[in-house]
């Protein structure tokens, strides 16, 4: 049995799975796209904009982070959904406010912080500026990021890209509510200028303090909300003359607070991020044994990104003590053939599932779903 829990951040949802201490196996930590799409789809899965596992770290941090779009491909960083781990990990852990965890990610060590009013404010690293580190071919302009001019399917648009760990293009627009936003998105998306494709942004300006865009999101379409977005919109409009270097940044889901205080520094988001269900996984949406996608490059997945510097599991999925990491280390053959960590951990699978009812597992899950409620409540009820 597999628990999960879904959170979402101003309507962007993730379903979220424990893996921290190694208990995932290998199908599940290196996914195959089509489980993923399966698990995303909100009429035969779960539902959600993607899939965030919380992994154990590999270049020496708290934990790692894996995303996946809802069509399956990896995703290198995601606003929203790293506010969204950091709740689920204080939910899990009980932590309190001030509470800040390193994580890994494809765009580097990212640092999202607990706040006392239950929002979390992240360090979002500076942002990327450099058309190859986007990447985009768009050149630098006058205002010191890639910047050109296209026409779009009749219409003359000007693009700003920005680099969040993940690419962005942001469009400045006059109406919001009057452009073609399904056309324009998504041939923006794999618009030649983006050879790892990007996120999509169409700006409107309020005043210097308020920006309120939409959101067309690689691997996902229309979204809600974009935190790496809100993040890209505040640096673009900041460089174009366009805001202050504080803006509240409004998405179709709600308003996030972003900040850029220092040009040669990281930006800082602050928003929401809620627990909506936890659940277990029925046995039918669990990937099958040996499926997984190592032996599959994932679509969309973004080329020439820097590798990033330096709760409970049931009995069933209880991790090997052992220094080998086997999700990690033996991706393309066992390193410990005659003592297979991955067999035996499948044969304990096996051994409990034989051994143990239906309704004992349901009884084994919902204890601890209730525990960790329970704690999540107690901890906000608190003065």
């Amino acid at each position: 049995m597999l628990q999960f829990s879904k959170y979402q951040g101003l309507g962007n949802d993730f379903v979220l799975l424990e893996g921290r201490a190694g208990q995932l196996p290998l199908n599940i930590t290196e996914p195959d796209p089509h489980w993923v799409r399966q698990l995303c789809d909100r009429r035969f899965g779960i539902g959600g904009d993607g899939l965030i596992l919380a992994l154990p770290p590999q270049h020496g941090e708290e934990l790692r982070m894996r995303i996946f779009n809802a069509d399956g491909s990896e995703a290198e960083m995601c606003g929203n959904g790293i506010r969204c781990l950091a709740r689920f990990l204080a939910d899990s852990d009980g932590d309190q406010p001030g509470r800040t965890w390193r994580t890994e990610t494809m765009a580097g060590v990212i640092v999202p912080e607990l706040c006392e009013d239950g929002q979390i404010r992240v360090d979002m690293g500076q942002p990327f500026l450099d058309p190859g580190a986007i990447p985009t071919t768009l050149t630098t302009g006058p205002s010191g990021l890639p910047q050109g001019e296209i026409d779009l399917q009749g219409s003359s648009l000007q693009l700003a890209a920005v680099g969040m760990g993940n690419p962005h293009v942001v469009v400045p627009v006059q109406d919001l509510q009057t452009i073609p936003f399904d056309a324009w998105g998504s041939a923006l998306e794999v618009h030649p200028l983006f050879p790892a494709k990007t996120n999509v942004h169409f700006l409107e300006v309020i005043d210097q303090q308020t920006l309120e865009i939409r959101v067309w999101e690689r691997g996902a379409g229309p979204t809600l909300a974009c935190g790496t977005g809100a993040c890209a919109t505040l640096v673009a409009a900041t460089l174009l003359g366009l805001s202050n270097s504080k803006a509240t940044v409004k998405l179709p889901g709600g308003p996030l607070e972003i900040s850029w205080p220092d040009p040669q520094g990281s930006v800082f988001m602050t928003g929401p991020a809620v627990a909506v269900f936890d659940g277990v996984l029925n046995p039918e949406l669990l990937p099958q044994q040996g499926q997984g996608s190592q032996q599959q490059p994932i679509p969309g997945k973004a080329v020439g990104q820097p590798t990033p510097p330096s709760r409970d599991a049931s009995p069933a999925s209880a991790p090997v003590s052992t220094s080998l990491d086997c999700a990690n280390d033996c991706k393309d053959s066992c390193q410990q053939p005659d003592h297979c960590l991955r067999e035996e951990a499948q044969a304990r699978v096996q051994q409990f599932l034989s051994s143990t009812s239906l309704d004992a597992m349901i009884n084994l899950a919902g204890d601890s779903l209730e525990e960790r409620t329970l704690s999540r409540l107690n901890r906000d009820d608190r003065p």
